[in-house]
């Protein structure tokens, strides 16, 4: 943060006090915004976002609603001018013309973002602002056009450019390590002891995305274990007994946790940067890794089974892996995507389809997404763009010979 900001965020502190959607001087949140986009002085405008934000931070639910329909509705495009300048450029299409035209297409709220986004820690402010967004949409469809300028603003702002992957492990500041604690959204971390044997043995590693406007907050993070050999289980991952392994008798990185810590920064992907990153590095500096895989969870088998009517033969190890298999390769959403939202995500990165395994989470959330089965996705670093050309291309998924066999020999379903 330069000297300059940092003594107009001092100066503004001294502030008139924020009483629920309106200031103490009267001035309504929507007033504050209108000058916000007229001020043209650095001081004011600074004086401004700071005023906006913290009203915003003293709303109750109906008024963060109504402040989101005023942007939705009071700061949308002018299509009258847009009608204008599109005839204009049209007609002419000079530089002049064209920053009419580029003005007018893009609607007020989005440089109102901008502006409240210079004000020293409004990045996670409005990221926070989102999450509250977001949920309101799920009763006020017609919001998402503001969150359509939001994410297009939130896209650019944490583009992989901007994301900075640090090494997560026991000697991080606790603040961090609370929140990989809060945020692990696989398998739940259930003590501080429970998160030293993640990040401090020989053989685990964690990593995580920051954003340096919120250096203390982790974008999205991965657990890894070394293993020697893929492993077929969370549990012998997880156990508390296992051996342990030096770093140099390793030769495969299990992916077996990766979680996104930000409500608000849904819709926007990093998990893909992340785990071709964390491979690359792993694989420079523990040459003798041959194998980088995921244990991942198929969170909607068991919903698709029962659909299918075949609820009764998960006890069976083979039928259900016969059944996982075809549900990973053919079970398909509309669009000709696949169904699972876990196997979209990695066939999207370019892994394939490597294994599925039976008794692989008996935890009672593994039972009852997937009948306890588990799927091993392989990032094989030579295939990777390939895969994700055809995947991205064609839907093609990629897997290997024994998953096509499983799911030949499964069950018949209605996929």
């Amino acid at each position: 943060m330069s000297l300059l900001a940092d003594l107009l965020s001092t100066l503004i502190d001294r502030r008139i006090p924020v009483l629920g959607g309106e200031r103490a001087d009267g001035r309504t949140i929507e007033t504050l915004c209108r000058d916000l986009i007229g001020s043209r002085g650095e001081v004011s405008g600074y004086a401004l976002a700071r005023q906006i934000l913290d009203q915003y931070a003293a709303m109750d639910d109906a008024q963060k609603r109504a402040f989101f329909t005023f942007l939705n509705v009071d700061m949308d495009i002018d299509t009258t001018a847009v009608s204008e300048a599109t005839n204009a450029y049209a007609a002419d299409g000079s530089e002049v013309h064209y920053r009419r035209l580029m003005m007018a297409a893009e609607p007020p709220r989005q440089e109102l973002a901008r502006r409240l986004n210079q004000v020293p820690g409004a990045t996670g402010r409005i990221v926070a602002m989102r999450k509250d967004l977001l949920r309101f949409i799920k009763t006020d469809p017609a919001l998402a056009k503001l969150d359509t300028d939001l994410r297009h603003l939130l896209s650019s702002w944490f583009n992989r450019g901007f994301l900075v992957l640090r090494p997560i492990n026991w000697e991080s500041p606790a603040h961090v390590l609370e929140k990989i604690i809060a945020y692990e959204a696989v398998h739940a971390i259930d003590s501080w002891d429970d998160l030293r044997r993640r990040l401090q043995p020989t053989d685990r590693r964690c990593f995580g995305f920051f954003h340096p406007a919120m250096p203390d907050e982790p974008l999205i993070f991965v657990e890894v274990a070394l293993t020697k050999g893929i492993p077929t289980s969370i549990h012998s991952v997880l156990t508390e007994g296992r051996d342990l392994l030096t770093e140099k008798q390793a030769d495969t990185a299990v992916f077996y946790s990766i979680s996104n810590c930000q409500a608000g920064l849904a819709g926007i992907s990093f998990g893909n940067s992340l785990i071709k990153q964390v491979a690359s590095d792993l694989n420079r500096a523990l040459p003798q890794l041959k194998t980088f895989v995921t244990l991942s969870p198929i969170p909607g088998l068991m919903q698709w089974i029962t659909e299918n009517g075949h609820g009764g033969s998960t006890g069976d190890t083979d039928a259900l892996r016969g059944l996982a298999a075809r549900y990973l390769l053919e079970s398909k959403r509309e669009g000709g995507l696949p169904r699972d939202p876990v196997a979209r995500f990695h066939l999207k990165n370019g892994a394939s389809i490597h294994d599925v395994h039976a008794g692989a989470d008996l935890s009672p959330n593994g039972l009852a997404q997937s009948g306890g089965a588990m799927v091993n996705y392989l990032y094989d670093l030579a295939r990777i763009t390939e895969n994700h050309e055809a995947f991205a291309t064609t839907h093609k998924v990629a897997a290997s010979a024994t998953m096509r066999s499983l799911a030949r020999k499964a069950l018949p379903t209605n996929a």
